[in-house]
């Protein structure tokens, strides 16, 4: 399951692309001891997100992560635990340039991989703490880059900028509609952007920030900005992992399946409870099949689950009487299974609906997908296992 929602993009004509991700940053302006690439969301390193993007794009033949000598051990360990295929490991450099040009020399120079890559035509440069990238608009960079040789994402400026005095006070401002932030991802022909690299100067490798102005400045190259969207946005401070990880739940929850037993009751209210759905999901699934069938798919899968799984059980209570239609037997097997499941990243709630008036049905099911809604979305851990009454 991928959370993404953005809209699938014609593969370039281009004869091959390769992404470097800088990730070699040390997290200062977030606070606390752990690089931002590292910090988990949603039990998941960032920088996974951001291979993930790349590598979901078949288009993208090699996908190069540029990180400190210090973290080579941590984002090996990454790879393997998430199943990242087609990444190389680069040791970077003391700077930000410094570490894009270590990643774009495993294509040229032995020295920095295991073995040559094949040299792409055109390279996407994209930080590794932007995890929200879609392959509509890294499209889009690759095919200006490979017509203008240098292309940027770029966005309107939020707020005004202004320039101060010797003396502290306000020297001029920028006319806002005039300019734009330039985000990332960036594409260039890869003989454009290494031979900038090259040539440009330890100062530039030290103090600049900007691929597009080493492009213009030592080779000549007009980079074609394109428009990006709003989720291009970068990590940076503690409150943006908060931001991505709000983000990442809203577009897991746009993702149902519906499993109910065969029995005419259960059926008819899983069929209500996925017409309640339908309209608070993009993307929606109607099956009847044993429930333990997913159970044991999930449980005896090899693959490592790239986000939280939430299974909800749900249980029909069409008894007349005032009590709950489930045991306290059954309560504690709820509990036990979701113990276990947790383990394997399976987040495990149960849902009793008491369908004791046929007039009352619809809004009963209303009301139960409505907490499977929330249940979906918040993925609050301390539920698991819970009996939810709808």
């Amino acid at each position: 399951m991928e959370a993404s929602s953005g809209s699938r993009a014609a593969r370039p004509a281009v004869a091959a692309v390769a992404a470097v991700l800088p990730a070699g940053g040390s997290g200062e302006r977030l606070g606390g001891a752990t690089p931002k690439q590292f910090c988990a969301v949603q039990g998941r390193p960032l920088v996974s997100y951001a291979v993930r993007a790349m590598e979901r794009i078949s288009w993208i033949s090699d996908i190069i992560v540029v990180v400190s000598p210090e973290n080579i051990e941590t984002m090996t360990s990454i790879i393997e635990k998430y199943g990242h295929k087609r990444v190389t490991i680069v040791k970077g450099g003391i700077t930000r340039h410094r570490s894009i040009f270590n990643g774009l020399k495993v294509f040229t120079e032995n020295e920095f991989s295991k073995h040559l890559l094949q040299k792409p035509e055109v390279v996407i440069i994209h930080d590794a703490v932007r995890p929200f990238v879609e392959e509509d608009i890294l499209s889009k960079v690759v095919m200006a880059a490979k017509e203008h040789g240098a292309a940027g994402a770029i966005r309107p400026l939020v707020s005004t900028v202004i320039a101060s005095a010797a003396d502290g006070c306000l020297d001029h401002s920028l006319e806002r509609a005039r300019y734009r932030a330039s985000e990332m991802p960036q594409a260039f022909l890869f003989d454009i952007i290494y031979e900038a690299y090259q040539q440009c100067t330890d100062y530039d490798l030290d103090y600049g920030t900007e691929c597009l102005h080493l492009a213009l400045k030592y080779c000549k190259t007009n980079a074609k900005l394109v428009e990006g969207t709003a989720d291009l946005w970068k990590v940076t401070y503690k409150r943006d992992l908060y931001a991505a990880e709000s983000i990442i739940k809203d577009n897991l929850s746009q993702q149902v399946c519906v499993i109910t037993d065969v029995k005419e009751a259960v059926a008819q209210i899983g069929f209500l409870l996925h017409e309640s759905l339908r309209s608070q999901t993009k993307d929606k699934k109607y099956a009847i099949q044993e429930t333990q069938q997913l159970v044991d798919t999930l449980e005896k899968s090899n693959i490592p689950l790239l986000y939280q799984v939430v299974l909800i059980s749900v249980h029909l209570d069409i008894s007349e009487n005032i009590s709950f239609g489930i045991g306290m037997e059954e309560l504690a097997r709820i509990k036990k299974f979701a113990r276990e499941v947790k383990k394997k990243n399976i987040l495990v709630y149960g849902l009793l609906i008491q369908y004791k008036d046929h007039l009352l049905l619809q809004e009963t099911v209303n009301s139960a997908a409505a907490l499977v809604m929330a249940l979906i979305k918040d993925r609050n851990p301390e539920l698991v296992g819970q009996l939810l009454v709808a």
